[in-house]
C-alpha cells in the first residue's frame, strides 16, 4: 500500500538491465541485494512503478555518473517522458574545464535541470581545486544548487580526506550565494555538518545512501529543532530501495507532522525543484 506521506526523492540512479557492475565503483558489501538489483536492471516503467508503489511522487534522477551505460540518454529519455516525475541531476566532471560548465548551462537552460553534483570519490580532487570554481560559479548564475558528497565514502577509493566537510566553510565564503546540498551523510563529521548549517544559511543536507534508521543523532536533533528546513530525504536508488526507505521514515520519530512533511518533499520541493 503506497505510504500517506506525499514523498520526493532528491537522488535516484540508473539502473540498465543486462548491466555488468564494478564493486570497487559502488558499495555492493554494504548495502545487502545490491549487486543482485544492479544486475537485474529497471526499466524507466518499472522504476516509476516502484514509486507509485511506495507513494514517492517525484524524483530527482543522476546524469553523468555512468558513463559506460550513457545515463544521460537515459535521464533525457525520463524528463521527455515523465515530466512531472523526474527532474534532472547532472553530475560534473572539472577535468572538462569549460566544456563542462557548458555542458551544465545546456542541461539547465535547454532540458530543465534541478541541480549539479560533484564527488570526490570519482574526482580524486579536493573541492577547493581552482578546476572546480568555474562550475560553483555557473550555479549561481544558473540558481541552481550543487550535491558535494561529503564523509568517507563506502567505494573503495582513497578519497576520506578530499571529502572532509570543513572545506565547505571556505566555498561559501567565497560563494555566499551559491546553494549547496551536502550529500552521503558526512559520517564521521556529522557534527560539523550541523554547524556548518548552523552558519552558512545556503547550506543543505540530504540523506543519500543513509537508511532513515541509521541517520546520525545530530542531525536528527537538528531537524527537530532549528534545522527543519534544511535536512531532505534521498535513497540513492538502488543503494536503497523505496520500500524500505518509506517503511524506515513512518518509524521515526518527528516533533511533528510538518517536520516529517519537510524531511520527506517540502525541503526537496523548495531548494532543488524550485516549488514553494
Amino acid at each position: 500500500m503506497p505510504s500517506k506521506l506525499r514523498l520526493v526523492d532528491s537522488w535516484v540512479n540508473n539502473t540498465p538491465k543486462g548491466a555488468e557492475w564494478d564493486d570497487t565503483e559502488v558499495p555492493t558489501k554494504l548495502f545487502p541485494g545490491l549487486a543482485d538489483r544492479y544486475r537485474a536492471g529497471r526499466t524507466t516503467e518499472e522504476l516509476v512503478a516502484e514509486m507509485d508503489e511506495s507513494g514517492i511522487e517525484e524524483a530527482v534522477i543522476c546524469a553523468g555518473w555512468d558513463l559506460k551505460h550513457n545515463d544521460m540518454s537515459w535521464v533525457l529519455d525520463a524528463l521527455d517522458r515523465f515530466p512531472e516525475r523526474f527532474h534532472g541531476l547532472l553530475t560534473i566532471d572539472p577535468f572538462k574545464a569549460m566544456d563542462g560548465v557548458r555542458e551544465l548551462e545546456s542541461c539547465v537552460k535547454d532540458h530543465g535541470f534541478k541541480m549539479a553534483r560533484i564527488a570526490a570519490l570519482r574526482t580524486l580532487i579536493p573541492y577547493d581545486d581552482p578546476r572546480c570554481y568555474p562550475f560553483y560559479a555557473k550555479c549561481v548564475e544558473l540558481d541552481v544548487p550543487i550535491s558535494i558528497n561529503v564523509g568517507l565514502p563506502g567505494p573503495l577509493v582513497a578519497a576520506a580526506e578530499f571529502q572532509h566537510p570543513i572545506v565547505l566553510d571556505k566555498i561559501c565564503a567565497f560563494f555566499p550565494e551559491l546553494k549547496v546540498v551536502m550529500a552521503h551523510g558526512g559520517d564521521p563529521w556529522t557534527e560539523l555538518c550541523v554547524k556548518l548549517m548552523q552558519k552558512w544559511q545556503n547550506i543543505y543536507y540530504m540523506t543519500s545512501a543513509f537508511s532513515p534508521r541509521r541517520l546520525p543523532q545530530p542531525i536528527i536533533r537538528y531537524m527537530n529543532g532549528s534545522g527543519s528546513d534544511r535536512i531532505m530525504w534521498a535513497s540513492d536508488y538502488p543503494l536503497l530501495t523505496f520500500d524500505r526507505c518509506v517503511a524506515e521514515i513512518e518509524d521515526m520519530e518527528f516533533r511533528d507532522d510538518t517536520v516529517r512533511q519537510k524531511f520527506v518533499a517540502d525541503n526537496a520541493r523548495r531548494v532543488i525543484i524550485g516549488q514553494a
